[in-house]
């Protein structure tokens, strides 16, 4: 337990700390709320500790979220939205007007307002929880898509690129560092097979035909929270991987979180399949807000499911040739129990690539 007193210091408050106790679900950060007295009235904040083994470069991280927060802030404001301040992430000042603060052990803190009446869910419960994540989702991508200035900081270096992860998974088959290649021959065929659809969407990134654009990058469900009376979207959480990318990459994740029948790391392969009415809640969702893309982008909507699924068991099989030392595991051979079952997923999405796009179709009208 850090202290949050003397953390709290660091930072404009304006109001009196009370305590604090540690919150959320989260794997990488620090996170407490904490509880202050403004004028004799009860608040809520969130403060953060910035994990600098995950983000090297926690500063940078953090200048992107500053500007993406202030932007879509004011756009809300320029709207008259009249929750503005509840639909984006604020970030506290520190004493020194910067968006965050050192602690005296190097530590990087941020502090934003706790968003009352709301809350996050670790699973998708229901179309309509979909439906709302993949609109709120498409408005953050809207309220950033006019974001000026410099390009954002790109915190993670090819965190999406498809193409390069096929080229890491290569590499860890020629090292077999793990002694684990000889066995894997029917996975390591199964990406093989797919090179072109991993350079599919950077290829068309690179000749312009689709836009590079704000992204957040880890689109699940529990980083949107939902009105706790109303059950809408209201505002997207955890910013930190927010960077340059493709709209695509964030659709594409919210499929393959969302829309397979099992979870992640289920072994029956053969219960792996696509449900396409969670697709169609997705696709009608993120259209709704995501007015801005281009014929490009929503052309490849049903494929950028495909291809997130492909490029994250790319990454399990990855790591396991290199005998686990990126994603945790919590038994013997967990990444390639997830590596089959993303690629089952892949099969599972090209067996009903028509039907997708049908959706998409019939959305679109």
């Amino acid at each position: 337990m850090h202290d949050l007193r003397a953390i709290s210091a660091l930072f404009q408050m304006r109001a009196d700390f009370v305590e604090a106790q540690a919150f959320g679900s989260g794997h990488i950060n620090d996170t407490y709320c904490a509880w202050y007295d403004q004028a004799g009235l009860p608040i809520r904040y969130i403060h953060q500790r910035i994990n600098s083994q995950v983000f090297t470069n926690a500063v940078h991280v953090m200048e992107n979220v500053s500007r993406v927060t202030r932007h879509a802030l004011d756009r809300l404001l320029a709207d008259g939205h009249p929750e503005a301040h509840r639909r984006t992430l604020t970030c506290i000042p520190a004493l020194d007007g910067k968006p965050y603060a050192i602690d005296k052990d190097g530590n990087l803190w941020r502090t934003y307002p706790f968003i009352e009446r709301a809350r996050g869910y670790d699973e998708v419960e229901s179309n309509e929880q979909a439906y709302q994540a993949a609109r709120a989702f498409g408005e953050f991508q809207k309220l950033t898509a006019d974001l000026g200035g410099e390009r954002l900081h790109e915190t993670i270096p090819d965190f999406h690129n498809t193409p390069q992860r096929l080229i890491h998974l290569e590499t860890a088959i020629q090292r077999d560092s793990a002694g684990r290649a000889a066995a894997l021959q029917a996975e390591i065929a199964f990406a093989r097979a797919r090179a072109a659809d991993c350079s599919r969407v950077t290829d068309l990134l690179a000749s312009g035909e689709i836009p590079e654009r704000v992204t957040h990058n880890d689109t699940k469900l529990n980083n949107v929270l939902l009105d706790e009376t109303t059950a809408e979207g209201i505002c997207v959480i955890d910013l930190d991987t927010t960077m340059p990318g493709c709209a695509l990459y964030d659709f594409g994740d919210m499929v393959r979180t969302a829309a397979p029948t099992t979870r992640e790391d289920d072994t029956e392969l053969q219960e792996i399949g696509v449900r396409l009415d969670r697709f169609e809640s997705l696709v009608r969702g993120y259209l709704s807000t995501a007015t801005f893309l281009n014929q490009a982008e929503r052309d490849n909507l049903a494929f950028s499911g495909k291809l997130l699924t492909l490029e994250c068991g790319i990454r399990f099989l990855t790591d396991y040739l290199n005998g686990d030392t990126y994603f945790k595991i919590k038994r013997p051979h967990h990444n390639l129990d997830r590596c089959r079952n993303q690629f089952a997923f892949v099969r599972a999405l090209e067996a009903n690539m028509e039907a997708m796009e049908q959706i998409v179709a019939k959305v679109e009208r």
